[in-house]
């Protein structure tokens, strides 16, 4: 009997690889590294969760429960 193999670990990522891979070929990457995309996509994600903390921020200083595309737009600049 062949042995079986044990199941890849799936990571944390909330983001997709083939979208961001698509999106550096676009802006010109021929070949894109797996361990360059894991950066840049784990990048994109502490980017997000800081904007979302600081949104949400301004969303309970206003009192309201909904986060608004201006309060993302605020806690990005």
């Amino acid at each position: 009997m062949a042995k079986k193999k044990a199941p890849a670990k799936k990571s944390e990522s909330y983001i997709a690889k083939a979208p961001i891979r698509r999106l550096m070929k676009k802006e010109g990457a021929d070949l894109v590294a797996a361990d360059a995309l894991d950066k840049l996509i784990g990048f994109l994600e502490g980017a997000a969760a800081d904007a979302t903390k600081e949104a949400i921020k301004i969303t309970k200083a206003d009192k309201r429960k909904r986060v608004t595309a201006a309060d993302i737009r605020k806690a990005t600049r």
